[in-house]
């Protein structure tokens, strides 16, 4: 609980500083629609097939993830959980840190909070912005965090892409995916990144429409009553 409370202040505090640190690069809108389950089901597929290798979502659980994304515990058992785990269990891995700091420069992150620390915007045009360079590590960097310490994990989907001495990226070649649908697979997947940065969002909003309806309705009637008191003041 104490270091979930950290997370959560060190996200209000460099969330400013953190949107302002992406090398300039204009951020493409990821357009994202948490009402959409089938989208959200395919961006937890996708960070099931891709991500959890190495990214933990710790703060995030596998039944409220499939009691939210509607899909059954049976199913999830079946075909969203591949390590044995219990669906009451953290979205972690067996990933040891020390190892991933040896091998990556640094430990790959946690993403729970990751979309409310960059922005949707930021993660999907993130992972849209991968080129080759073979003077990195991995071979490649990004146009949005420059010499980024992380492979291109999803090259296989995308291809590659070069860019030019003017900044301009090329378009991609040689992935598993047409351009129309690897933007497709990033947006659910940043999608389903924005839901586990704030899972209660939907709830809140909607919570956030009553109180504005009560409210509403109270200065309604605290006017007429103040009007009653104040005529026989007068």
């Amino acid at each position: 609980m104490k270091k979930l409370i950290i997370t959560l202040v060190t996200a209000f505090i460099l969330t400013p500083t953190l949107a302002m640190a992406n090398s300039g690069a204009h951020l493409e809108h990821a357009d994202n629609d948490l009402t959409d389950k089938a989208s959200l089901q395919r961006g937890f597929k996708g960070f099931i097939d891709n991500c959890l290798g190495c990214h933990e979502l710790k703060y995030q659980r596998y039944n409220r993830t499939f009691k939210d994304l509607e899909i059954s515990n049976d199913d999830g058992l079946a075909n969203w959980m591949y390590t044995g785990e219990k669906v009451g269990d953290h979205i972690t891995n067996t990933m040891p840190k020390k190892q991933a700091a040896k091998w990556f420069g640094t430990a790959p992150p946690d993403l729970t909070l990751e979309a409310r620390l960059r922005s949707p915007d930021w993660i999907y045009t993130y992972l849209r912005s991968f080129y080759v360079d073979s003077e990195r590590p991995f071979g490649v960097n990004n146009k949005v965090f420059k010499d980024v310490g992380m492979p291109h994990v999803l090259q296989n989907l995308q291809g590659i892409r070069t860019i030019d001495e003017h900044g301009n990226l090329g378009s991609a070649t040689g992935g598993s995916m047409t351009e129309e649908e690897y933007d497709s697979f990033v947006r659910d997947l940043t999608n389903f990144l924005e839901y586990t940065a704030e899972p209660s969002k939907l709830e809140r909003e909607s919570m956030g429409y009553w109180v504005l309806g009560y409210l509403f309705i109270l200065f309604i009637f605290s006017y007429f009553l103040k009007k009653e008191f104040w005529k026989d003041v007068h």
